[in-house]
C-alpha cells in the first residue's frame, strides 16, 4: 500500500507525528503503539484483550491507516490478528460509528485506539459486520464467549498478561518437572537404578532364597 505521508500538508504531518510520539512514550492502558518509521500514515498496534470479555488473555494486534484526507476523514481501522467479533469483518475491518458518521477531526488517534477498545468489552450487534458473532451475542451469549474465547487462545496466544503469566506457569512447571528426578525413571528414587528400586530387588532377593532355603527342607523331609 502506498503512502500517504506526500499526500498531507506539512501542519498535518506535524500534528500526527506530535500525537505518535505522545501515544509511544504514554499509550493508554493495556495498549501500545508501534510508529512506522517508514510510513508515519501506517500505525501499528497492539490491544490487550479486556479482563472480564472472552478476548482476556490475548493480544491483539491492528492497524490504522490514515487517509489523504485526515483528519477531515476519520482513519480506516483493521484488526491483524483474527477475532471473533461482531464489529470486526472477515478482513478485519473494524466498524465503529466513530470510524464513520461519529468522527470529527478533533478527536484524533488516542480516542479512536479507547473506542476500539471499548468495542472488545461492548461490541455492538446493531452494526455487525460479523453476522454471525452479531446473531449469537444477541440470542446465545454463552456460545458467542466460546467461539470468542477459543479464537483468542488461537489467535491472541499468550500475548496478554494472562497469557503470559500461564506461559510462564507451564515453562517453570516443565522446568521443575526436568530438575525433579522422576520416582519410576531410571535413576530416579523409584526407578530401575533408584535406591529405591535397589532396596526393594535386596529385599526380594532375600525372600526368594529364604523361599528355596524352606523348599529344600520339605523336600529332604519326604526323602
Amino acid at each position: 500500500m502506498n503512502s500517504n505521508v506526500e499526500n498531507l500538508p506539512p501542519h498535518i504531518i506535524r500534528l500526527v507525528y506530535k500525537e505518535v510520539t505522545t501515544l509511544t512514550a504514554d499509550p493508554p492502558d493495556g495498549i501500545k503503539v508501534f510508529p512506522n518509521e517508514e510510513d508515519l500514515t501506517d500505525l501499528q498496534v497492539t490491544i490487550e484483550g479486556p479482563e472480564g470479555t472472552p478476548y482476556a488473555g490475548g493480544l491483539f494486534r491492528m492497524k490504522l491507516l490514515l487517509g489523504k484526507d485526515f483528519p477531515a476523514s476519520p482513519p480506516k481501522g483493521y484488526f491483524l490478528t483474527k477475532i471473533f467479533h461482531p464489529n470486526v469483518g472477515a478482513n478485519g475491518e473494524i466498524c465503529v460509528n466513530v470510524l464513520k458518521r461519529d468522527w470529527t477531526a478533533e478527536l484524533g488517534i488516542r480516542h479512536v485506539l479507547l473506542t476500539i477498545k471499548c468495542l472488545l468489552i461492548h461490541p455492538n450487534p446493531e452494526s455487525a459486520l460479523n453476522e454471525e458473532a452479531g446473531r449469537l451475542l444477541l440470542e446465545n451469549y454463552e456460545e458467542y464467549a466460546a467461539r470468542a474465547r477459543l479464537l483468542t487462545e488461537i489467535h491472541g496466544g499468550a500475548g496478554g498478561p494472562s497469557g503470559r503469566r500461564a506461559e510462564a506457569g507451564r515453562a517453570l512447571a516443565s522446568a521443575a518437572a526436568a530438575s525433579s528426578p522422576d520416582p519410576v525413571a531410571p535413576g530416579g528414587p523409584g526407578g530401575a537404578e533408584g535406591p529405591m528400586a535397589k532396596k526393594h530387588a535386596g529385599e526380594r532377593d532375600k525372600k526368594l532364597a529364604a523361599k528355596r532355603k524352606t523348599d529344600k527342607k520339605r523336600a529332604l523331609r519326604r526323602l
